[in-house]
């Protein structure tokens, strides 16, 4: 709210309707149905990109409670954030113990781009239903995780990834037992991919592309997938002091969490499930290898929390044997990841 005071922009346009917000709101308001032009030649913007649970929520939520429908937007976002918290820390908890578990809400919580859990957006949601459906895979509830990763498929088009992981580890585990899995597992991997196909499919029966309907609406807002070549492209020509401050950022984070991830695959001592890195594999294949919106790129690993555990690791040692500098690192990122938070919010031209 400082920023936005700061650079002379309404607080309440900034914090309830910022970029993506607007169109939620607009689902949420009146339903699907809305499209623009976009200010780039080829390019034509329609609602029915962004995928319903979030704007269902708000909607819903719009009939038993009396305020406007941007409040409710960011109530359901910051409710979610709560939820998704508490989901990443009972993750980490069963996998790790307590302390490493609150280190990496702690550092999940200063990522750069974290700020999207304060703004009515979808990420919040998506990581609440992904982290309590990787906690009920990793317990063996396999009803539960396939609910969620079916909600997570509804949240938004990365949710997939849950549903990835459901399905591998059921496949997985027929390959050890050389057995046909229990009715539950079966259930979960049936459950787990119907909301994101669902919704893809739904969209492409409207489209007149039951199949390629969903990915011809993406292509009309410039979003495809090249496999990372537009990013490498990017990456080859950046210059500091010549690009605006949150595509650098993004470049650095998107290259930080390919780094991270290979720390996790060449983990020996304490190895995650393989659920878990196909989960955070699937998410950080499908940042790193969209063509477009390269300053987003950070929000669409914010659900990859399991690429955190071995920062998480090492400082959980660290505030052992070194706490005062431990803490004096922790104290450090927060800074810095609030000023740019509020940056991103209430000063950045480009969308967040």
């Amino acid at each position: 709210m400082l920023g936005c005071l700061l650079f002379g922009d309404s607080p309440y346009e900034r914090l309830l309707r910022p970029w993506d917000a607007q169109w939620y709101e607009h689902i949420a308001t009146y339903g699907y149905g809305f499209a623009r032009h976009g200010r780039q030649p080829g390019l034509h913007y329609r609602d029915i990109a962004f995928f319903p649970l979030y704007p269902g929520l708000v909607r819903t939520l719009r009939l038993v409670v009396p305020f406007s429908v941007p409040v409710l937007a960011l109530v359901v976002s910051w409710g979610s954030a709560l939820l998704a918290a508490w989901g990443v820390h009972a993750v980490v908890e069963r996998l790790r113990d307590h302390r490493t578990a609150t280190l990496l809400v702690l550092l999940w919580a200063l990522l750069p781009h974290a700020v999207v859990l304060s703004v009515p957006y979808s990420e919040s949601l998506l990581v609440a239903c992904a982290a309590w459906g990787l906690w009920a895979l990793l317990d063996g509830r396999w009803v539960w995780a396939g609910t969620c990763a079916a909600l997570a498929g509804l949240a938004r088009p990365n949710g997939a990834a849950l549903a990835a992981a459901v399905i591998l580890a059921g496949l997985w585990l027929a390959w050890t037992t050389r057995a046909v899995p229990a009715p539950r597992v079966l259930a979960g991997m049936a459950l787990s991919p119907l909301g994101w196909f669902g919704y893809v499919l739904y969209v492409g029966w409207e489209r007149g592309d039951v199949f390629g309907g969903y990915f011809a609406v993406q292509r009309d807002w410039g979003s495809t997938f090249d496999f990372g070549l537009a990013m490498l492209r990017y990456t080859d020509h950046i210059e500091i002091g010549v690009n605006r401050p949150e595509r650098i950022v993004a470049v650095l984070l998107v290259s930080g969490a390919l780094l991270l991830y290979a720390a996790l695959l060449t983990e020996e001592r304490r190895p995650l499930p393989g659920a878990l890195l196909v989960y955070t594999g699937v998410l950080v294949l499908i940042a790193v290898g969209g063509s477009a919106y390269l300053t987003c790129k950070p929000r669409f690993l914010l659900p990859a929390f399991p690429l955190l555990i071995p920062l998480a690791d090492r400082l959980a040692a660290a505030l052992t044997a070194r706490p005062g500098r431990a803490l004096l690192l922790l104290a450090s990122l927060a800074g810095p990841a609030l000023l740019y938070g509020a940056y991103l919010v209430s000063a950045a031209p480009t969308a967040l």
